[in-house]
């Protein structure tokens, strides 16, 4: 399976289509994005919007946070979803491996993400890419 990986730049309605087919498959508690939120995401500065494409059609997405703190920059791989039909194939590893070079370029020494335990299949490609599993809390405060 050939895969192309692209940064949306803006909120068109191909990748409108492909998130309300996609943001299913990554969480059952939030909906997919709204037009004016995806354009929200793909125009920041502080993220890169990671497209897959295989035979014309979106099949996956990663988002890369960048973030300046003062001790430095931060990079941060969030909801990352493969469709389900394509899993298998290397989109995910084509998604993390293109997230990874472009954290690298912006100056990031370190790119951390989550990723839960029944996602087996992710939690396996994260290892085989080299990303090791820290020995920390993980808090959330729901507002």
């Amino acid at each position: 399976m050939a895969v192309e990986i692209t940064e949306a730049t803006e909120a068109t309605a191909e990748l409108l289509e492909a998130f309300e087919r996609l943001t299913p498959q990554l969480s059952s508690s939030n909906p997919p994005p709204s037009a004016e939120a995806l354009e929200t995401v793909a125009a920041s500065n502080a993220t890169r919007l990671l497209v897959a494409r295989s035979e014309g059609l979106i099949v996956g997405s990663l988002t890369l946070v960048l973030v300046r703190i003062p001790t430095g920059l931060r990079a941060i791989i969030e909801d990352v979803v493969v469709d389900e039909r394509s899993r298998g194939r290397g989109v995910g590893r084509a998604l993390s491996e293109h997230a990874l070079d472009l954290a690298r370029a912006a100056g990031a020494v370190t790119v951390d993400l989550t990723s839960r335990p029944s996602r087996q299949a992710a939690n396996r490609l994260y290892l085989r890419l080299g990303f090791k599993i820290r020995d920390t809390n993980v808090y959330r405060y729901t507002l």
